[in-house]
């Protein structure tokens, strides 16, 4: 059966080839950039899939989300919440974290998904029936976190993205226990260490096996899993 996914930083990386490999499966994407200007990947992709739509708005943005969210009227079964900025690699004393730079990070990171769940929270509240049919189900949200923010496997670099993974995973937790009685599912997931223009050429997992994987798991996301803290392979992961 065809879904609905809409999918959060689209233009680039994981978000562009999730909205690749799931239009090619047969399902509907809402394909969510910040600048129209700077997807011109995205803008092709859609020449070659009229399952793709691409909309424009900024995760950190609530207001201007909330009236584009009010202009949707289909049901979203997938809300994947992907957008995601990296100020730097560097340890406590690296200038790339300064105020501003970090505001981006935690704004776009945390609240960022924070704003797009209670955006778009009525397209996942709609149940998605069949003509005839008196039960449905209801959408889910993925979060997509990183094993950086794991406390247990914690480590020197990279300090505020780390913090905001780990409170993008603990945003997670908090939607999947405010949402049960709602029948909403939500689940955080790493991406892996994955060769796009924030993990480097160095990376272990191509774009194309991270999104598969991804896909996959975003699947098997349900009421008995919710709250869930997993790799894109499946891997359960240390919070």
């Amino acid at each position: 059966m065809s879904k609905t996914l809409l999918i959060t930083g689209a233009n680039r990386g994981i978000g562009l080839e999730m909205t690749r490999q799931a239009a090619m499966n047969g399902d509907q994407v809402i394909a969510c950039v910040r600048d129209v200007k700077k997807a011109s990947d995205l803008i092709a992709l859609t020449r070659e899939n009229s399952a793709i739509k691409v909309i424009s708005f900024d995760v950190t943005a609530e207001n201007s989300m909330k009236q584009i969210a009010a202009d949707i009227k289909c049901k979203i079964d997938i809300l994947v919440c992907n957008a995601g900025v990296l100020n730097g690699y560097g340890s406590l004393e690296d200038e790339a974290h300064y105020s501003q730079a970090i505001e981006a990070v935690l704004m776009t990171n945390v609240a960022g998904v924070f704003f797009t769940a209670r955006s778009f929270l009525p397209h996942l509240a709609e149940k998605n029936r069949k003509s005839g049919e008196r039960s449905g189900t209801y959408g889910k949200i993925a979060v997509i976190s990183s094993i950086m923010g794991s406390q247990e496997r914690a480590g020197s670099n990279a300090p505020i993205y780390r913090a905001s993974k780990a409170a993008a995973t603990n945003l997670a937790r908090s939607l999947a226990i405010e949402l049960a009685p709602r029948s909403i599912a939500v689940g955080a997931y790493h991406p892996g260490w994955v060769r796009t223009d924030m993990g480097g050429p160095s990376a272990d997992v191509s774009p194309q096996e991270s999104a598969a994987g991804l896909l996959a798991r975003f699947d098997k996301l349900n009421m008995t899993n919710t709250g869930i803290y997993e790799s894109y392979s499946g891997e359960k992961l240390p919070f």
